[in-house]
């Protein structure tokens, strides 16, 4: 039934909408993951990029590193080497077209959740799929929103969780022999610590780890490309023809290719997932397409850059072998290729890559199914401290279990999870474009820094105080509106 279940889902369904959305966005937006991407790194490299308000919100910086931290784990390393294995080096390339595209859709459900996002009284907000379902579409939807964040719930706060903690428990296992039992406990004592802290705990130790964990892992990769430089031009072209089926005996052929790269690509980098928008809304940004282009990147970061570094590791070693494929997958695959180029000590990296990986992936995973638990009680701090413990048990239990059935049970909810948001962006497609169309009028009067006016949108029935202005902002606006010409 889960086998039924996920090739109606990503067999037919989701390779309709994923692309469907991808490439209409693109288009319409006038390819703003393009025009905008020199704009990625100006952001960035703006103290804007790092500016928290004075109630103490989170950075775009921290949002970014967040959801960074989420889309970079387990699906970088074991998820790359597994579509390989199953679809051939061909998957690699539908794994970029994934990217691209998903660039546009994460800017598009990253800008809504920054429109509709709601203020707390704690100096955060909350946002993400539920809420610009609800308040974009309507309260005939909450249906909708509802049964979106029990399948986050399902799907990230609780399987991708023991799914995190069992690669890492195996990956000790066969690197270091340690006993699965011993590392599950110990990374469950780590995410308690950190997770009983909250959201603003969890920033604080991403924003150090993140950059350190993804900066390492592509710094290896760049060694293992400089020392084998001049074969890359044949791996881009096996890449290629093979995605293509120009390649007979590689892989599962053509079919294979495009479902693993879709499959994975969206496993690795969640655009159109609606998981990323959670994280997205809780930052202090002064326009919505700030954050929207600030995550379109770190699709480019996950998909582009983190994946073809495990691609090209793979590839380039003498373990896979095109035709033959190897003896080994997964996690397995990716270190004995690294051991193959650099020795046996990159069957070390590769695990405490992973382990770093995939501890910020846990604590990601946390917030998702935090925030999936308050759209339906803010206030209930029982119902919170219960969902943290279970969090910890989790850590544990999938650290000893065979998941088999969890990782297709995930797969369903996953699919299900992408179709829910998808639909949502195709109906609120206008509004997306509406707030980007504000966005580049403002930067064509020649405006470096755009600012969102809630006030000009009073349709859209935004929470006035997740947009209230910081007083030098509030002071430019109402220079901008006294020196407008008259219409």
């Amino acid at each position: 039934m889960l086998d039924m279940l996920n090739e109606l889902l990503w067999g037919k369904v989701l390779l309709v909408l994923l692309v469907g959305v991808g490439i209409g966005f693109t288009v319409a937006s006038r390819f703003v993951q393009f025009r905008y991407f020199g704009q990625m790194f100006r952001i960035l490299g703006s103290g804007q990029a790092f500016k928290r308000n004075k109630h103490g919100h989170l950075s775009s910086f921290q949002a970014l590193v967040l959801s960074v931290a989420g889309r970079v784990g387990g699906g970088n390393i074991a998820g790359v080497a597994v579509a390989i294995t199953l679809g051939g080096p061909g998957a690699i390339f539908w794994m970029w077209l994934v990217g691209l595209m998903g660039m546009a859709t994460s800017f598009l459900e990253c800008t809504l959740a920054q429109t509709y996002k709601e203020a707390e009284g704690d100096g955060t907000y909350r946002g993400g799929p539920a809420y610009y379902i609800v308040k974009g579409l309507g309260k005939q939807w909450r249906w909708l929103a509802a049964f979106y964040s029990v399948l986050l719930l399902l799907t990230f706060g609780f399987a991708f969780t023991a799914l995190q903690s069992y690669a890492v428990a195996t990956s000790f296992g066969d690197a270091f022999g340690v006993p699965v039992l011993y590392s599950g406990i110990t990374l469950a004592m780590l995410v308690g610590l950190i997770i009983f802290g909250g959201i603003k705990r969890i920033a604080r130790i991403s924003e150090f780890l993140v950059p350190f964990m993804a900066v390492s892992y592509i710094a290896i990769a760049l060694l293992v490309i400089a020392m084998n430089i001049g074969e890359i031009p044949g791996v881009i072209t096996l890449i290629v023809k093979s995605a293509f089926g120009l390649e007979p005996l590689v892989g599962g052929g053509i079919g294979a290719a495009i479902m693993m790269g879709l499959k994975r690509g969206l496993f690795s980098n969640e655009a159109g997932l609606g998981s990323a928008p959670n994280v997205a809304a809780v930052a202090y940004v002064p326009h919505p397409a700030n954050q929207g282009i600030v995550q379109a990147f770190s699709v480019f970061i996950d998909t582009v850059i983190i994946c073809s570094a495990t691609a090209f590791l793979i590839l380039l070693s003498g373990v896979y072998d095109p035709a033959a494929g190897s003896g080994v997958e997964g996690i397995a695959l990716t270190q004995a290729a690294l051991a193959d180029h650099v020795g046996e000590w990159g069957r070390t990296f590769v695990s405490l890559a992973l382990l770093l990986f995939a501890f910020s992936t846990i604590l990601y995973n946390y917030y998702l199914g935090e925030n999936s638990l308050n759209f339906f009680s803010r206030d209930n701090q029982n119902l919170f401290n219960a969902f943290r413990v279970a969090i910890v048990l989790l850590v544990c239990w999938g650290a000893t279990t065979d998941l088999g059935t969890v990782f297709g049970f995930a797969d369903v909810t996953m699919g299900l999870l992408a179709v829910v948001n998808l639909v949502a962006l195709i109906l609120l497609f206008k509004c997306g474009l509406r707030i980007l169309n504000d966005y580049d009028s403002q930067r064509r009067q020649g405006i470096k820094q755009p600012i969102f006016d809630a006030n000009q949108h009073p349709d859209l029935e935004l929470d006035p105080k997740a947009w209230e202005l910081e007083p030098e902002e509030a002071e430019a606006l109402k220079q901008r509106l006294e020196n407008a010409p008259v219409k």
